[in-house]
């Protein structure tokens, strides 16, 4: 079993929908996913939870299968969607003054694939 970490930058949806689709295959034939929203990509959170968006169920499926690791508490804070994040249990990540650290993940042995 391998393990990935996808730290996710980028903001447009249709980048994002190939973070889903291929954490769940990675998760469907045994490694360890986490997937982990920095950037521009935490723009995205209140638009997914919304039932009529196209990528909603697919990030339900993440999000019941625990692949979201969190998102980043500082760029959530700076673009106005930290409130979203905290009203769908998101973990807040914060080891690297105020963002995620890919260094925590490259220590527990993760591959680091960035979008």
């Amino acid at each position: 079993m391998k393990k990935f970490a996808l730290f996710v930058f980028n903001g447009d949806p249709m980048c994002f929908i190939h973070v889903l689709l291929n954490a769940l295959d990675m998760k469907n034939k045994g490694h360890e996913v986490r997937i982990i929203l920095e950037g521009a990509s935490v723009k995205l959170i209140p638009e997914l939870n919304k039932p009529d968006n196209p990528l909603n169920k697919v990030w339900g499926k993440a999000l019941d299968l625990n692949l979201v690791e969190g998102v980043c508490k500082a760029c959530s804070n700076k673009l106005g969607t930290i409130e979203d994040a905290k009203n769908q249990n998101l973990k807040l990540l914060d080891g690297m003054s105020g963002h995620p650290a890919i260094s925590e993940y490259r220590e527990k042995d993760f591959e680091i694939i960035t979008f």
